[in-house]
């Protein structure tokens, strides 16, 4: 696959879209699987709201980083809206909104975080709150993984049908989308179940990685040379 000349500007624009990507994989990882994995004590309330009063700056470091990866996902959506606009404009245009949405529901999701930090500020009254508002992060983190995975299966087979790369980043999309959607439908309907699909988000990790690198690297050209 050659790149003509013509395509210079779309190449910064996907190497742009893999650079944000990376960001959102990072801080993401980082904010909610190390720092709060970390401070968060799962069924010990008292635990989890001293872990977080020993840490709070960290904590609101974590928030911070989910405040900066909301901002990259809403310029990654029109991006890849962009670049997948000559596939079909109107499938390309879907996907942006779905993570558009998705994107919006994870920045107002914030605010719970913010109120675990009010309600242990109140002291030991406020611990029951306190995990009350991370559940429902928690809960709504899965909420905007549901348009997330309805992105993926779009943009999945919009990459399928552009022929601009290999077929296993297509392939590989689509099934991270499913996952999202297994996995977020599972916390609403069979909350029991979902400790138990937990390694199954290993693909969408794969699948997301693995685009994000091939943005970085390869870009998107706008077709592949006769």
């Amino acid at each position: 696959m050659t790149v003509l000349a013509s395509d210079f500007d779309r190449m910064k624009a996907a190497r742009l879209a893999g650079l944000l990507y990376l960001a959102i994989i990072i801080l993401g990882i980082w904010s909610e699987m190390v720092v709060r994995a970390a401070l968060v004590a799962p069924g010990d309330a008292a635990a989890t709201a001293a872990g977080i009063a020993a840490h709070e700056g960290l904590f609101r470091l974590s928030i911070a980083a989910d405040s900066v990866m909301a901002l990259c996902d809403a310029a990654l959506a029109v991006l890849l809206f962009l670049l997948l606009r000559p596939v079909n404009a109107t499938v390309a245009l879907m996907a942006m909104a779905f993570r558009l949405i998705q994107t919006a529901i994870l920045g107002v999701n914030l605010l719970n975080l913010q109120a675990t930090l009010l309600a242990i500020g109140d002291g030991e009254n406020g611990t029951e709150t306190a995990r009350r508002s991370l559940e429902l992060h928690s809960l709504g983190y899965d909420l905007g993984l549901v348009f997330f995975g309805v992105n993926c299966l779009l943009t999945g087979w919009l990459l399928l049908r552009s022929g601009w790369l290999h077929g296993v980043f297509g392939y590989g999309l689509m099934a991270a989308g499913g996952v999202y959607l297994a996995g977020s439908y599972l916390r609403i309907l069979a909350p029991a179940l979902s400790s138990g699909f937990a390694p199954a988000y290993a693909v969408p990790l794969a699948a997301e990685l693995g685009f994000c690198l091939w943005l970085l690297v390869k870009g998107l050209p706008t077709r592949r040379a006769a």
